[in-house]
């Protein structure tokens, strides 16, 4: 498996053309995804060449329309290692610039598609649009195949509770705190990456040290408390995770709070990658100390009683 990032004018090497070309945004690299990338290895096979999956950085809508891109549900990296892992042979990261914007559906589908990748097959989920201003669709997509003599595949939704994964569906459960359910539809639990900063200290005088997590280019889930499962250079811990204010300080600044379970040492400058298994409450003010400390107490051992089985 290989990556690569060109602009949308350079050719790739030839182990990248002559196959099977699916072109999308994968945001998160959900189930529905999955299904995609399976589809375009399956029909790879019959043209003797390699299954590519083309993304763009940064994602169209940050150039088009920057006040309503949305944060992405992972990072380009992720996006691609989830991708890889999904099955893609060649992952193919082009850069999105004005003129690649501008092209019509069917200079796209000849530029690109016939002149870079040279494709003999492509791949499409059912609501996909192409082309400047979004204007092309499936129906286009089959009728430019179906001109050159090239095969369309059309992917039909992938249904859960008689609605359709999606990115944006996972992107709503999350930010209603639902991330039992984002992860039923990822496949996996959401994470985030980021490192650590300095803060307040304040966690350390009352028996809970955290780490301040900054940093993180990704979406959050809802403002509350989750428990975590938390990787340290390949090491993985339990932990709980506070996402928003802390009100019982009279702080309103919106802050990522990780407490990692088991675990003394300096964290201050490194990475951490946070998986969010389940939701444990919101956050709220507490009338003293004593009432915030033995409300910690109860999220540790709730976080370690729903994530310890994971660790055995």
């Amino acid at each position: 498996m290989a990556t690569l990032h060109i602009g949308w004018t350079q050719h790739p090497p030839a182990a990248y053309t002559g196959g099977a070309v699916t072109v999308g945004n994968f945001d998160g690299v959900h189930r529905a995804h999955h299904q995609l990338v399976a589809v375009t290895r399956e029909e790879a096979r019959g043209t003797g060449g390699p299954a590519v999956v083309v993304t763009f950085d940064p994602p169209p809508l940050a150039l088009l329309n920057p006040a309503q891109a949305k944060q992405p549900l992972t990072t380009t990296d992720d996006r691609i290692a989830l991708l890889r892992a999904a099955g893609a042979e060649r992952v193919v990261v082009l850069k999105t610039e004005a003129a690649l914007l501008a092209l019509t559906p069917e200079a796209f589908f000849e530029d690109v598609l016939l002149g870079l990748f040279e494709a003999k097959v492509v791949v499409e989920g059912y609501n996909f649009r192409f082309g400047r201003n979004r204007s092309g669709d499936t129906a286009a997509m089959r009728a430019l195949c179906a001109g050159v003599g090239r095969r369309f595949v059309e992917v039909p939704p992938l249904l859960e509770d008689a609605e359709a994964i999606s990115s944006s569906r996972i992107r709503s459960a999350l930010l209603a705190g639902d991330v039992t359910a984002a992860a039923r539809w990822l496949g996996r639990r959401y994470a985030i990456r980021g490192t650590v900063e300095a803060g307040a200290r304040r966690g350390r005088t009352i028996g809970f040290p955290t780490a301040n997590l900054g940093g993180v280019g990704t979406l959050l889930p809802k403002d509350g408390v989750y428990a975590v499962l938390v990787e340290l250079d390949s090491v993985v811990y339990i932990g709980a995770a506070n996402i928003g204010p802390n009100p019982t300080f009279g702080e309103s600044t919106k802050k990522i709070e990780v407490h990692l379970l088991d675990f003394a040492g300096d964290l201050y400058g490194r990475s951490l990658k946070v998986e969010f298994a389940t939701r444990l409450r919101d956050t709220r003010p507490f009338a003293t100390i004593a009432e915030l400390i033995a409300q910690l107490e109860h999220d540790v051992t709730l976080a370690r009683f729903a994530l310890e089985p994971h660790l055995a």
